[in-house]
């Protein structure tokens, strides 16, 4: 759950260059030249400014407008997730805001769909198999004789996703994603185990209280009076 939220976090971040989470800055940069690798991407340096030039996952202004106008128009069944339209700065062309559950509906199901006529064919294919491999790993059911298979197409995504994005787009929590297959052979589905109802829970008695310096007895009152009314 919180390795498809940081990794989802550190792709829109890429894309839209969002402050703190862009992974696309002077240092990652820098990084490539003194690995002596990618020298199309490498920092040109002038007399007054040092130019960055472009890699497959920049966008410009007009595209990330489009990808935020993209996720603002979408329309979803009411409980699939929170309103997308409230997490978008339109202005900025930024989503803010993300929770879990937001990531985990953004990367399953509306990122392909929002890149599809943005990106360059190779870092677009790259990305749309990593959602798809969240997609299967976040199945209801899963064909154990089918996770040999899944776990090698993830090597491969990840190999796609280190040859077409810089190389500080890769932390720990993307290095985790080829350890999910274990988890799901030694501990079932996934959905056995996240934390999603819990939060929806909590949130839901967060919601009782209504004065702050007693949380507890709002919460058990509250409970109590839904419990009659509802029996």
């Amino acid at each position: 759950m919180h390795i498809e939220k940081n990794v989802c976090d550190s792709i829109i971040g890429t894309l839209l260059e969002i402050l703190g989470k862009n992974k696309d800055e002077i240092a990652a940069r820098l990084d490539l030249l003194n690995m002596g690798v990618k020298i199309d991407l490498q920092p040109e340096y002038g007399q007054r400014r040092t130019r960055l030039p472009p890699g497959p996952w920049n966008l410009s202004r007009a595209e990330k407008r489009a990808v935020c106008n993209s996720f603002y128009g979408m329309k979803v069944p009411e409980g699939y997730c929170s309103n997308i339209k409230n997490l978008i700065s339109l202005k900025d062309s930024r989503l803010l805001g993300l929770k879990s559950h937001d990531c985990h509906t953004l990367m399953q199901q509306l990122l392909p769909v929002a890149i599809c006529s943005v990106l360059e064919k190779p870092a677009r294919y790259a990305i749309t198999r990593l959602c798809f491999f969240f997609n299967a790993i976040c199945a209801k059911t899963v064909d154990v004789s089918k996770l040999d298979k899944l776990e090698e197409d993830v090597v491969v995504t990840l190999c796609l996703l280190e040859k077409y994005f810089p190389p500080s787009s890769f932390d720990i929590m993307v290095h985790l994603v080829v350890h999910l297959f274990r988890e799901v052979r030694l501990c079932d589905p996934v959905y056995f185990r996240w934390m999603y109802p819990f939060e929806r829970y909590m949130k839901m008695l967060k919601e009782y209280v209504q004065n702050r310096t007693c949380p507890e007895g709002c919460i058990a009152e509250r409970y109590i009076a839904e419990e009659a009314v509802e029996f």
